[in-house]
C-alpha cells in the first residue's frame, strides 16, 4: 500500500509535469487573453487599426463579399475600395458573421485561436531545431512578449505571423522527412502569411540557410525553393500589382512606403524609438532584453554555423522592411511582431545557461514583467463607451444612402462606430466654412461632431440632434442659413 507521503510526491510530480509542459500554458495564457474579448474597439491602443479592419469585415458582410475588392467608409464620394493586405483576417470575420450575425469582437476570438495555433508550432518548430528546454524557454517568452496583446486585437499582424510559424514548421518536417503534405502545407500556410501582412516574409528568409547543408537531399532544396518562390510571386502579385491597380482606379490610399533612403533619413530623427522597439516594445520585459543580447552570443558559440546565418537572414530582411516603412516603424509599437519569435528564441536559448531552477524563476519575472506592461491593454475605459450609442442616432436620424463628414481626424473609429459613409476632418476643417461647403458640394448631407474631441463646437444650424457627446447638423440647413 503506498503511503501517504508516496501520494503526496506523486500528486507535486503530477502537477510539475504539468507546469512544464507547453501546452499548458499555452492554454493557460488563452484563457488570460479571454478576459475583455468581447471588447468593442475602444481600448486606447491601435483603436484605428482595429476599427479599419473591422469596417472592411462589415463591408464585405453588408455589400460584397469579394476578397479582391477590400472596402472601407471614409471614401468620401468615392467607392472606398482601397489597396490593403490581402484581407483574408476580415473575410473570417465576415464568415462568422453570416452565421451569427454582425458583431464588434469576432475579430478578437479569431486572432487568439490562430496565434495560440501558431505559437504551439512555434514551440515544434524550435523543439525540432534544438532541443524541448530551449524551446520552453523561447515560447514561454514569446508569449508574454507583444504577442500577448496584439494576439487579442482585431489586427492581422500575429495573425499573419502565426501562419508563417506554421508554413516554417511544415517546411522544417518537408526538408528532414519529405512527405507531399508537408510541402503543400507549408505553401499554403507561408503563403496566406506573407499575404496578410507582407513583412512576414523576413521570417522565409531563414529558409535560405537550406543550401548550406550537404545533408538535405537536393530534390526537396529545390521543391522548397520552388514552392517558397511561387509563394512571393503570388504576394508580389497582389502587394506590387493588384494594390497600386486598386490605388489607381478608386484613389483611396492606406500604404505609404518609402525609398530606401528616404526611409533611413525618416528613421534618423526617431532613432531612439527605433532601438525602443528592439529593447522594450518586442519583449515588453528588459529581464528579457538582457537575455536576447546574451542570446546572441550563445547563437555564435555555442550552436552550428547554419543558426547563425538563418538570425542574420532573417534579420537583414527585417531591416529592409522598416526602412521601406521609415518613420512608421519607430511610432508603431506592433510593427516589431515579425521579428519577435526571433529575441524570443535568442532570449529562450541564453536562459538554458543558468541552472534549471533559476531558469523558471527568471521565466516568472520575465512573464510578470511582460503582462505587466501590457495588462491595460485588456480594458477599455469608461469614458469611451458613449460611442457606441452612436450607431442607435445615426441610424435613426440618417438615411442610408445619405454621406456625412465626422471630425475622426486620420482614425476610422468615429465613422466606423457611426455606422455611415463618407469623409474624415479634423476639428479645424469642420469649424472651416470653405472646407466644409467643399465637402457640402462633393456631396455630404450632415456633420456629426464628436464633442468629447471638440468640446467647444458650435452649431451652424438648428441641429437635428445634440447631447453631452454629439451634435448632428443636416447640412442643407447649414447652407442655406
Amino acid at each position: 500500500m503506498s503511503s501517504p507521503t508516496d501520494i503526496s510526491q506523486k500528486e507535486s510530480s503530477h502537477w510539475s509535469n504539468w507546469f512544464t509542459r507547453i501546452e499548458f500554458w499555452i492554454v493557460f495564457f488563452f484563457g488570460m487573453r479571454l478576459v475583455g474579448i468581447t471588447n468593442a474597439p475602444l481600448e486606447t491602443g491601435h483603436n484605428w487599426r482595429q476599427s479599419l479592419t473591422n469596417m472592411i469585415a462589415r463591408n464585405f458582410y453588408e455589400l460584397e463579399a469579394n476578397l479582391l475588392y477590400p472596402r472601407v467608409d471614409m471614401g468620401g464620394d468615392l467607392t472606398g475600395i482601397m489597396g490593403s493586405e490581402f484581407p483574408l483576417f476580415n473575410y473570417l470575420i465576415y464568415l462568422v458573421a453570416e452565421v451569427f450575425g454582425y458583431d464588434h469582437w469576432y475579430g478578437r476570438l479569431i486572432n487568439l485561436i490562430v496565434s495560440s495555433i501558431g505559437v504551439w508550432y512555434f514551440y515544434k518548430a524550435v523543439k525540432l531545431l534544438t532541443n524541448k528546454q530551449v524551446a520552453f524557454n523561447s515560447t514561454l517568452i514569446f508569449l508574454t512578449s507583444v504577442w500577448f496583446a496584439f494576439s487579442r486585437k482585431i489586427m492581422p499582424d500575429t495573425f499573419s505571423i502565426a501562419l508563417m510559424l506554421i508554413g516554417l514548421y511544415y517546411a522544417l518536417l518537408y526538408l528532414r522527412n519529405g512527405g507531399g503534405k508537408n510541402l503543400a502545407l507549408f505553401f499554403i500556410m507561408a503563403t496566406l502569411g506573407m499575404l496578410c501582412k507582407i513583412p512576414a516574409l523576413s521570417l522565409m528568409a531563414v529558409l535560405g540557410v537550406i543550401f548550406i547543408i550537404k545533408e538535405i537531399p537536393v530534390v526537396r532544396k529545390r521543391n522548397i525553393l520552388i514552392a517558397g518562390t511561387i509563394g512571393v510571386a503570388i504576394t508580389s502579385v497582389w502587394y506590387f500589382y493588384w494594390v497600386p491597380y486598386l490605388l489607381e482606379t478608386y484613389k483611396y490610399q492606406l500604404f505609404f512606403p518609402h525609398g530606401i533612403w528616404e526611409g533611413i533619413l525618416a528613421i534618423i530623427p526617431v532613432w531612439d524609438q527605433f532601438l525602443q522597439k528592439f529593447y522594450f516594445s518586442g519583449l515588453h520585459s528588459f529581464v528579457a532584453f538582457g537575455f536576447v543580447v546574451w542570446g546572441v552570443y550563445w547563437l555564435v558559440k555555442k550552436n552550428p554555423p547554419v543558426f547563425k546565418w538563418g538570425v542574420l537572414l532573417v534579420t537583414l530582411v527585417f531591416l529592409a522592411f522598416i526602412v521601406k516603412t521609415g518613420r512608421v516603424f519607430s511610432t508603431h509599437n506592433y510593427y516589431i511582431i515579425p521579428f519577435v519569435p526571433v529575441l524570443a528564441f535568442l532570449a529562450g536559448g541564453a536562459l538554458t545557461q543558468m541552472k534549471l531552477k533559476m531558469q523558471y524563476f527568471l521565466l516568472l519575472v520575465i512573464g510578470v514583467e511582460g503582462i505587466a506592461n501590457q495588462n491595460h491593454d485588456f480594458f477599455v475605459r469608461d469614458d469611451q463607451l458613449y460611442k457606441l450609442e452612436l450607431e442607435a442616432i445615426t441610424q435613426e436620424l440618417i438615411p442610408e444612402s445619405s454621406l456625412v463628414v465626422i471630425n475622426g481626424s486620420p482614425s476610422p473609429q468615429l465613422m466606423y462606430f457611426a455606422h455611415c459613409k463618407g469623409w474624415n476632418a479634423y476639428n479645424e476643417e469642420i469649424n472651416n466654412w470653405a472646407v466644409l461647403d467643399s465637402i457640402y458640394q462633393d456631396g455630404a448631407s450632415y456633420v456629426i461632431v464628436d464633442l468629447h474631441s471638440y468640446s467647444n463646437y458650435a452649431p451652424k444650424s438648428n441641429p437635428i440632434f445634440q447631447n453631452e457627446d454629439f451634435v448632428i447638423e443636416d447640412l442643407e440647413k447649414v447652407f442655406q442659413k
